[in-house]
């Protein structure tokens, strides 16, 4: 289960845009859970009742969901996020800072790697020409994104909102915009 959603100091709202990049970032791990849950439910709905418009149109979601929501969460992490914790860490956490952040790359490459392998299938469901669905693949899966959520939701973000001040945490957001194509006002 995705972890509860963190509220940071200044930013109350429960639906954040990137002027607060943390809760944005948390909403996400949100996102991907509800992904995550029609995942889960593909697979039973698949052998009842075969790849039908409802699961062509949950492949599909999921699909776009994935391939770009997902990719872009990943890179506001990595590119913009993690530097930014670890230009700010003192000393004392520098080094425990690039350990997490190290480990949370990996997972974001092996996330990737998974889901690259799942994709294939989905897009057979859309497509009609693959109507099936391994529920015990999906489950790995969808364990692997709950242990990383978790993991960014009770050590990433509270370390951020701990060390990121709002010239930092600005500069991530706006990044974010940027990655979307969002033009700032």
């Amino acid at each position: 289960m995705c972890a509860a959603k963190i509220s940071f100091p200044g930013f109350d709202a429960p639906a954040a845009g990137f002027e607060a990049p943390l809760e944005m970032l948390s909403a996400c791990h949100g996102r991907v859970e509800r992904q995550c849950q029609t995942l889960l439910r593909l697979p039973a709905h698949l052998a009842a009742n075969g790849p039908d418009q409802a699961a062509r149109e949950a492949a599909q979601n999921i699909m776009r969901y994935f391939d770009t929501s997902a990719r872009h969460h990943h890179a506001d992490e990595e590119e913009d996020l993690f530097p930014a914790l670890l230009q700010s860490a003192p000393d004392a956490e520098l080094a425990h800072l690039r350990e997490l952040t190290d480990a949370l790359q990996a997972q974001h490459r092996e996330l990737e790697q998974a889901w690259v392998e799942l994709r294939w299938k989905l897009e057979g469901i859309w497509l009609g020409t693959k109507p099936d669905l391994d529920a015990d693949e999906v489950g790995r899966l969808v364990e692997r994104y709950r242990r990383h959520i978790a993991r960014e939701e009770e050590e990433l973000l509270p370390l951020a909102a701990r060390l990121l001040g709002a010239v930092q945490l600005d500069r991530v957001g706006r990044a974010m915009r940027a990655r979307r194509g969002i033009r700032d006002i």
